[in-house]
C-alpha cells in the first residue's frame, strides 16, 4: 500500500459513520477505515499494524481482522457508545456496519470448445498451467479426486499462502492453500490451532473444482452426465479462502479478510460467487477489496446475481470486476411427457427409472382450494391421486418435497409446470418418484388438454442423458440483468457463461441412500456456478499472457464474446426471446477466440480513480483507495467515459436540445504486426434506431505490437425510445473482430 505521512492523509472523517441499529450496549459488528499506522510509533511488521489497530480498541478480544493490503483499517465488535468514542480518535476515518453475503463439469469443456469430442484439450487455449486461483467461498472438500494434484508442477515460487488441513489434505500441487476466515461461530480462538476450512455446504467444492478441478473419469449424477469431469484451467493450481459458513452466509468482514489473504498469498486470479444488494462502493467490503485486488494485478470474477429476470436487479456491478450472468449449455437429462395420443413436451428429471410410466392424469390446482396446486406438504389430503400422474405448478416449495407430497398421497409420478416467468428453462431433481419438469408453455397445454377430456392420461419416459440440445446456449430466468443501478454508464452484466445444470464435485451422496463407492458429484445452477466458468477462462489468458492486466484480461473475454447461439441465431432469453444487453452483457463466453483478441481496452488504477471521482467525494473515495484522494474537477471522468470494453449513454428528457454524446476509448494492439495490420469500423444499429452512431477515424493502423490508438464514438440522438437502443461497434482486421456492444437510454424523468 506504500507509507504516507499523516499530515498528508483525512482529517477527522466521521461523514461514513452510520446510524447504527442497534441499542447502545449491543455489539455489533463493523469495518473501521483508519489511517495507516505511523511507522515510528508502530514499525511496519502486520504485529505493528495489528498494534495500530487495537489502539483504537476499548479491550483485547474485540479485533476481528487487521486489513493489510486491501483496506487500510479492521474489523472489531463494538458497542454503539464504544464506536462513537473510537470515532473521535486521532487516525479515524469510517465506520461501515458489518454486512451477510449469499453464496448465489464433465460437458462444459466440450460446450465451450475447450476440449475436443474425444476429450482432447484444445492446445491453443492451454490448461492454465502455473495460474493461481483463489476461490471465496464455503470451504472444499480436499480428498476429492477433482482436487489430485497427479502430475501437476509445484506453484510458482512467488506463492506464499499456507494449508490449515491436517496431513497431505492440501498436495502442493493442485489444493495448494486453505484456509479459514469465519469470525464468528466456528473460529479459532488466539493461539489455538487453525480450523480447517472444510466444506460443510457443497457450494465451496462445487465452484472451486468447476474453475481449475483436474479431470475425474467416470463423474456422473445418479448415473447421468456421465463423462470426464474436469474444470476449465485442469492444470491452475488452488486456494480455498473459507469465508462462508455452512448456510452459505459471508460476513463482509470475513470476505474482506479473504481478499486480504489471497493478495497477500500471490493468487492471480479470484473467484467469488456472493453478492449483496447493491450499495455506494466506498460502503460495499467487497467493492474495495477487488479495488485492491484488481489494483494489485489479480483479476476478479464475481457472480451478477440469482434475482432475474427483474430489471435492474444486478449484483457486483463495480468496472474493475468482471460480472457474470447466466446460461443453458447443450444438454438436457430427459424425461418425455406424453398426453394423450401423440402429443410430447421433453421434461427433465435426474431419477430416471428404468421403465416409463403411464397413469390417468389429475391437475388438483383446477379445485378452488388454496395453494394446492403446488403441491405442499399435505396439501393433497382429500384428493383423490392414488396411482394418478399429478400436475403441479412449480413454486417457492422444493421440486422433491412436491413429489414427497404425491408420493404420500399414493400418485404414481408427478409432472412440474414452470412459472410463467421460468418459461422454458428447466432443471432435473433427484426426485423420489417417476417426475418430469416441463416448460411453461408445455404446462399449459397439458392444463388445456384435461380440460378437455373426461378422461386425460399420461406418460412419462427416461431418455437419460441427451447432447446437442437446441437452442443453446439461452440466458435463464434467474439470471439477475441490468441496467446499472449506481453507474449507469457501465454496462453490466459483462458476459454470459454456463450456469445452469452444471455438474462438479461435491462432498456428499445425492439423492437416496445408496452404497456407491464412486466420487460424487451434483447438478446445480446459479451464477455461482458461471462464475467459476469464467475465473477459469480468465487463468487460461493469464498462463498464456501473463504480463497482461486484469483490465485486458477482461476486455479479451468480453470483446470476442459470441453474440449467436450454436445454431447461428442471435442468443435468446427464458421467454425465447432476443436476450439484450441488460441480459447477456457483451455475449457468451468463447475462450478459444479469448485468448487471442487481436486489441485490448486497458484500463490504469489511476483511470479507476478519475472514475470514482466522477461519483463521490474526495473522502469516500479516499476509502476505496486506501490513500488520500483529491478529486480534482479535471481529474473526475463520467462514468462512461471510463476506458470500458463496452458503452452505455443516456440523454436527458430535454434530448432534441441536447448536442450528440462523444464517447472516447483506447485500444491497445496484441496481435501479430506483419508489418502492420488496419482495422476498419462497423457500426451495429437498428436500421428504425432514433439514433445515429459514427465512428472516427475511419480506420485504425497499428504497426507493432502494444501500439495504442484512440478512436471516438459519436451518438446523435433523433428521436426518442421508450426503450434501450441497443447494437455494437466492430472493429474488423484480416484476422480478428473486436466487438464492444452499445446501450443508449432515454431518461423519462
Amino acid at each position: 500500500m506504500g507509507s504516507f505521512k499523516l499530515s498528508l492523509l483525512f482529517p477527522l472523517l466521521t461523514f461514513l459513520l452510520l446510524a447504527i441499529v442497534t441499542a447502545g450496549d449491543d455489539l455489533g459488528t463493523y469495518v473501521i477505515h483508519v489511517q495507516p499506522q505511523d511507522e515510528r510509533l508502530f514499525g511496519t511488521t502486520d504485529d505493528g499494524r495489528k498494534a495500530w489497530h487495537q489502539s483504537f480498541l476499548p479491550e483485547h478480544g474485540r479485533l476481528l481482522h487487521s486489513y493489510h493490503h486491501v483496506a487500510s483499517g479492521f474489523a472489531a465488535r463494538l458497542t454503539r457508545r464504544e464506536l462513537e468514542a473510537v470515532s473521535t480518535m486521532p487516525g479515524f476515518v469510517a465506520a461501515v456496519p458489518d454486512v451477510i453475503y449469499h453464496v448465489q463439469t464433465t460437458h462444459t469443456p466440450q460446450f465451450l470448445g475447450l476440449d475436443t469430442a474425444l476429450g482432447v484439450r484444445n492446445l491453443s487455449v492451454g490448461s492454465g498451467e502455473g495460474v493461481i486461483i483463489g476461490v471465496l467461498d464455503t470451504g472444499v472438500f480436499p480428498d476429492h479426486p477433482s482436487f489430485s494434484g497427479f502430475g501437476m508442477m509445484p506453484p510458482p515460487a512467488k506463492w506464499k499462502g499456507r494449508c490449515d488441513f491436517n496431513g497431505s489434505a492440501c498436495n502442493g500441487h493442485k489444493l495448494i492453500g486453505a484456509r479459514t476466515f469465519i469470525s464468528s461461530g466456528n473460529s479459532s480462538a488466539p493461539g489455538a490451532a487453525p480450523v480447517p476450512p472444510i466444506d460443510g455446504h457443497g457450494h465451496g467444492t462445487h465452484t472451486s473444482s468447476t474453475a481449475a478441478g483436474s479431470a475425474v473419469p467416470g463423474a456422473q449424477v445418479q448415473g447421468q452426465g456421465n463423462g470426464t469431469a474436469s474444470g476449465i484451467a485442469p492444470r491452475a493450481h488452488l486456494a480455498m479462502y473459507k469465508v462462508c459458513d455452512a448456510s452459505g452466509a459471508c460476513a463482509g468482514v470475513d470476505v474482506l479478510a479473504g481478499i486480504d489473504a489471497a493478495v497477500s498469498d500471490g493468487c492471480d486470479v479470484i473467484s467469488m460467487s456472493l453478492g449483496f444488494p447493491p450499495r455506494p462502493f466506498y460502503n460495499d467490503s467487497v467493492a474495495i477489496g477487488t479495488f485492491a485486488a484488481v489494483e494489485k494485478g489479480i483479476f476478479v470474477s464475481m457472480a451478477a446475481g440469482n434475482a432475474g429476470p427483474r430489471n435492474s436487479s444486478i449484483l457486483n456491478e463495480a468496472p474493475w470486476m468482471l460480472t457474470v450472468a447466466a446460461s443453458t449449455m447443450d444438454r438436457l437429462i430427459s424425461a418425455q411427457v406424453t398426453i394423450g395420443d401423440s402429443l410430447s413436451f421433453d421434461g427433465e428429471s435426474l431419477y430416471q427409472p428404468d421403465n416409463s410410466v403411464a397413469a390417468p392424469l389429475v391437475y388438483p390446482g383446477a379445485n378452488s382450494t388454496l395453494s394446492v396446486q403446488f403441491c405442499g406438504n399435505g396439501s393433497l389430503d382429500g384428493f383423490d391421486v392414488k396411482n394418478k400422474i399429478v400436475l403441479c405448478d412449480s413454486g417457492n416449495i422444493p421440486p422433491v418435497e412436491k413429489g414427497a407430497e404425491v408420493l404420500r398421497a399414493g400418485g404414481a409420478g408427478i409432472i412440474l409446470g414452470n412459472q410463467f416467468y421460468q418459461a422454458y428453462i428447466t432443471s432435473p431433481v433427484a426426485h423420489v418418484l417417476p417426475a418430469s419438469q416441463v416448460t411453461y408453455a408445455a404446462g399449459v397445454e397439458i392444463k388445456n388438454y384435461i380440460n378437455s377430456t373426461t378422461n386425460p392420461m399420461a406418460n412419462i419416459s427416461f431418455r437419460g442423458t441427451v447432447l446437442g440440445t437446441s437452442p443453446a446456449p439461452v440466458i435463464t430466468f434467474f439470471s439477475s440483468r441490468g441496467p446499472n443501478v449506481h453507474s449507469p454508464g457501465i454496462l453490466k452484466p459483462d458476459i454470459t457463461g454456463p450456469g445452469v445444470n452444471v455438474i462438479a464435485a461435491w462432498p456428499f451422496q445425492v439423492g437416496p441412500p445408496s452404497i456407491d463407492l464412486r466420487p460424487t458429484f451434483n447438478i446445480l445452477s446459479g451464477t455461482s456456478m458461471s462464475t467459476p466458468h469464467l475465473a477459469g477462462v480468465a487463468a487460461l489468458i493469464k498462463s498464456k499472457h501473463p504480463d497482461w492486466s486484469p483490465a485486458a484480461i477482461k476486455s479479451a473475454i468480453m470483446t470476442t464474446a459470441d453474440v449467436t447461439d450454436r445454431s447461428g441465431t442471435p442468443i435468446l432469453d427464458e421467454q425465447h426471446k432476443a436476450a439484450d444487453l441488460f441480459a447477456v452483457g457483451a455475449g457468451h463466453v468463447n475462450p478459444d477466440k479469448a485468448v487471442d483478441p487481436g486489441l485490448v481496452f486497458d484500463i490504469s488504477p489511476d483511470d479507476y480513480i478519475g472514475y470514482l471521482c466522477g461519483m463521490y467525494k474526495s473522502e469516500e473515495v479516499s476509502v476505496i483507495a486506501r490513500r488520500a484522494v483529491n478529486c480534482s474537477a479535471d481529474m473526475a471522468i463520467p462514468d462512461y467515459q471510463l476506458n470500458y470494453p463496452s458503452v452505455s449513454v443516456s440523454f436527458p428528457p430535454t434530448w432534441s436540445s441536447s448536442p450528440p454524446i462523444s464517447v472516447g476509448r483506447t485500444v491497445t494492439n496484441v496481435g501479430e504486426v506483419p508489418p502492420e495490420v488496419i482495422y476498419y469500423p462497423e457500426v451495429e444499429i437498428p436500421a428504425d434506431s432514433p439514433v445515429n452512431v459514427t465512428v472516427f477515424p475511419p480506420e485504425l493502423l497499428f504497426t507493432e505490437t502494444n501500439q495504442a490508438r484512440r478512436f471516438e464514438i459519436s451518438v446523435e440522438a433523433k428521436n426518442s425510445s421508450a426503450g434501450a437502443v441497443q447494437g455494437a461497434i466492430r472493429w474488423v482486421s484480416d484476422n480478428h473482430i473486436v466487438r464492444i456492444p452499445i446501450s443508449v437510454t432515454f431518461a423519462t424523468h
